[in-house]
């Protein structure tokens, strides 16, 4: 029988209590990026200073007990009494809501999470130890266990300096990991540095003694030199920096001879994952831009048709930069992933239209380029979605009886309850079609060359045998068509052997769903298989266990008090259906690992390191990030 539920049911969570109850509420997260966002809250907090004109340097240190110390030369914390009776840097860390962001014209523009990020991060920390720097004297405080317990404010030594140090511990109870990752700190930091030209900012590893720092007087500019990497730029940099109605708009953008755009937005500082009306702006300006000079110019005849978005934005890094006022600023979501302020769109469409209609006019043979490559796009375009409509023609039609003689469907009639192993290699794909679970499971065999879809437009892609029938079978179409809704399955499983030809294809397969089905790897969709790498069994093979790891052998060893094989794969063809299944199918024990973007400009920037043309770069990149010396060690 159900218990009792009235007024006594219902829990009021008091204080930070709320956020250590549902901490994804605050942060998005538990994992690493959660753990990393309590660095974005403070670390965002110390640039609103530099940003309305407090402090110009920014000092972030990852000390060796896993504790986070940021410094900041702003005004420092208020320690004078509130009106509740406490101190004011007492109020900001323990309850939420609470700060100078909320009305009081203390702060202009705000990047930080609508004045709780303090507190946030407060209440996920065993311990947080402030050193403030305000009214001529240095102030401490510490909170512990989630801000449960205060210390009392102490007044210290006398100072000329202002500004404020925070430390915080997050709470391993809390988090999966506490171990903060370097290489993601240095890339957040560096894109602060870039948004505010002049600021210094720096970062100290303790733990590894790495050191970095970020200062650039022309910021926007050295911002987009940075995104376009090894890519051979077709224009110079452009920027437009103008403002209306308190809302300020810095944009700076570049066109290169790639297939593919890239576009990065900020909000007050911070990275607008996914766009929002600042970004909805740019793109309507940019196209009604460029649409203008081409009509105006006779590069479009007076009966063709407007270039679409896609085709003007062919080629194009574009870094969006908008600072708005507290007081009219709207974000989508706690996380402050996707802008909703109206007049953001207005105000940033008009600056793109017009600043670039003055450039083109000055500019026209670097124009004349950039209209040349998107009327390029919109040709290709157009071939690309006659050559898909012809793929779907009739039963009979081409890509049709590849689909129907490749793929081993399953019998499931509901698309999310369906996966699908994309396998290569002719006995790897036999063993999984027989090992498979007939309900769930489909498999498709992949026999021929994936082209690098780095180096190719659509129209080319179509024409290739195995990526045809890749798009014809997820049934959510490709590119700019792309729609999530008619995806097939609900798990996208690339299953190749272990070695470098099977991992050239695992890269080449990722290319292709980063640059043309995207959706599918921001919303979790695509896994890669994990078969074992060795087989120990008894020589009556009585008992056998799988490792899938040198730490994996090791304990799989443990077990074993009689004489042992050990079988090292060296491809997914040496197992049988039952030993596939057991190891790399069956939902219950195998090991999937989900491919994720965690930062979307250090992925732009990799993928085209890897699959693009500049073959210095890949092997710099290649010898700093693979390690060639492992070696199996294990003995019989």
């Amino acid at each position: 029988m159900s218990k009792k539920y009235d007024s006594s049911s219902i829990k009021i969570l008091e204080g930070l209590e709320a956020v250590r109850k549902r901490p994804g509420m605050y942060i998005g997260s538990t994992d690493t990026r959660g753990l990393h966002h309590l660095v974005w809250e403070i670390v965002d907090n110390a640039i609103d200073e530099a940003l309305n004109g407090y402090g110009d340097e920014i000092n972030v240190i990852l000390n060796d007990d896993n504790s986070v110390s940021i410094i900041d030369y702003g005004r420092g914390i208020p320690v004078d009494l509130h009106e509740s009776g406490i101190p004011a840097v007492q109020v900001i860390f323990t309850k939420l809501h609470a700060g100078g962001k909320f009305g009081g014209g203390e702060y202009k523009t705000s990047g930080g999470l609508h004045g709780v990020g303090s507190s946030v991060v407060n209440a996920l920390s065993t311990r947080v130890d402030l050193e403030i720097a305000r009214d001529g004297f240095m102030w401490e405080q510490s909170f512990y266990d989630g801000g449960l317990h205060v210390s009392k404010l102490v007044k210290g030594k006398k100072t000329k300096k202002t500004g404020t140090k925070v430390t915080f511990f997050p709470d391993a109870s809390i988090f999966s990991t506490t171990n903060y990752n370097y290489k993601t700190i240095v890339k957040r930091l560096q894109e602060s540095a870039f948004l505010n030209s002049g600021l210094k900012v720096t970062i100290e590893d303790k733990r590894d003694y790495k050191y970095e720092e970020f200062q650039y007087e022309d910021g926007i500019v050295e911002f987009i030199n940075h995104l376009l990497g090894s890519k051979k730029a077709i224009s110079k940099p452009i920027v437009f920096k103008n403002s209306s109605k308190d809302i300020e708009v810095e944009i700076g953008i570049i066109y290169n001879d790639s297939y593919n755009e890239e576009i990065v937005s900020f909000v007050n500082n911070v990275r607008t994952l996914d766009g929002g009306t600042h970004e909805s702006g740019f793109k309507a300006g940019l196209t009604r831009a460029i649409n203008d000079y081409a009509k105006n110019n006779n590069l479009l005849k007076a009966k063709e048709r407007n270039l679409e978005g896609g085709d003007v934005r062919e080629g194009l890094i574009a870094v969006i930069s908008i600072k708005i006022p507290e007081d009219i600023l709207q974000f989508e979501g706690q996380t402050k992933s996707k802008l909703g302020t109206p007049e953001a769109r207005a105000i940033t469409e008009n600056i793109i239209s017009q600043g670039l209609g003055f450039h083109f006019d000055q500019n026209k043979n670097e124009t004349i380029k950039i209209i040349s490559k998107a009327i390029k796009s919109r040709d290709a375009r157009l071939a690309a979605k006659k050559a898909r409509l012809e793929a779907r023609k009739g039963k009979n039609s081409k890509k049709e009886v590849i689909l129907s003689g490749k793929l081993t469907p399953a019998q499931s009639k509901i698309a999310l309850e369906r996966e699908i192993f994309l396998v290569e290699g002719d006995s790897a794909g036999g063993s999984a079609k027989q090992g498979r679970n007939r309900k769930f499971q489909a498999i498709l065999p992949l026999r021929g060359k994936v082209v690098n879809t780095e180096k190719a437009r659509l129209e080319d892609i179509l024409k290739n045998e195995e990526l045809a029938t890749i798009i014809n079978t997820l049934g959510a179409s490709v590119g700019t068509d792309f729609d999530l809704s008619g995806i097939q399955y609900g798990k996208i499983i690339i299953m190749t052997d272990a070695d470098t030809d099977e991992a050239h294809i695992q890269i080449l397969l990722l290319t292709f769903f980063y640059r043309y089905m995207r959706p599918l790897i921001e919303n979790g969709y695509i896994y890669m298989a994990q078969p074992p790498l060795y087989k120990v069994s008894t020589f009556d093979n009585k008992q056998v266990e799988y490792a899938w790891d040198e730490n994996g052998l090791n304990k799989a060893l443990k077990k074993f008090k009689k004489k042992y094989y050990i079988q090292r794969y060296k491809g997914l063809g040496e197992m049988d259906a039952t030993q596939l299944w057991e190891t790399t199918m069956d939902p219950t024990k195998r090991v999937l690992i989900r491919v994720t973007i965690d930062d979307i400009i250090n992925a732009e920037k990799e993928v085209n390191i890897l699959m693009g043309d500049d073959v210095p770069k890949r092997r710099e990149w290649i010898e700093n990030n693979i390690d060639f010396n492992q070696e199996d060690n294990f003995q019989i």
